[in-house]
């Protein structure tokens, strides 16, 4: 099956609508990837059947809970899931936020060829970064613990923001260890087409500040 077919196939099994030239745009940032990764090692995901599963269809699952206009990917190493959500949504802004040189060259890099006007690649760590404005949508996907992105990242959240952090098994004792400034939404089951693995996205919100706290 061809890389194309496949990208079509299980967008449609997630119900996500894509365009001719949005398949097309996944096609050749995979493409890149690939081509990169002999010389960069950006991801150990080789196999390009798999990178559709692993890395294009996991990315678009959460695309039901974007909420544009501006999309922080913290920590978005090869543009994971900030390009293929970026190609998905092209009606909102993302932010592809990473501290790593030869990273975010090749996120400059593939923005450019596929020409993504809807992305600004930043050359940071979190804990440095100061945005011109907070962000409706902070996603996550391989930073570390929920606890560590909520500490580091919460702040540029805006107040009726969410934080979309991409997990594995259920992270029982990540959420156990939540600070008290952000409210659990829920815990959402992930289907990914192709991948025999749990996946959950924790949907996180600033909690509304106490009557205390405003008086």
């Amino acid at each position: 099956m061809s890389i194309k077919r496949s990208i079509i196939e299980g967008s449609e099994r997630l119900n996500i609508p894509l365009s001719s030239e949005a398949v097309e745009q996944l096609a050749t940032y995979l493409a890149l990837l690939e081509r990169w990764n002999r010389a960069y090692n950006l991801t150990a995901v080789r196999d390009p059947e798999d990178m559709v599963i692993r890395h294009i269809l996991d990315s678009l699952s959460i695309w039901p809970w974007i909420e544009g206009p501006r999309v922080l990917d913290v920590g978005s190493g090869a543009g994971l899931p900030g390009i293929p959500l970026a190609i998905a949504r092209p009606e909102c802004t993302f932010c592809l936020l990473d501290s790593n040189g030869k990273r975010t060259r090749f996120l400059i890099q593939a923005s450019a060829e596929l020409r993504l006007a809807n992305i600004e690649v930043v050359r940071s760590r979190i804990e440095d970064y100061q945005p011109t404005a907070l962000f409706n949508t902070l996603v996550s996907r391989a930073f570390s613990t929920l606890a560590d992105l909520l500490v580091n990242a919460g702040r540029l959240c805006a107040p009726q923001g969410r934080l979309l952090a991409m997990k594995g098994v259920f992270p029982d004792e990540e959420l156990a260890r939540l600070p008290p400034d952000y409210r659990l939404v829920s815990v959402y089951p992930l289907h990914i087409p192709g991948l025999d693995a749990e996946r959950h996205l924790v949907h996180l919100t600033p909690a509304p500040a106490s009557q205390d706290s405003r008086d």
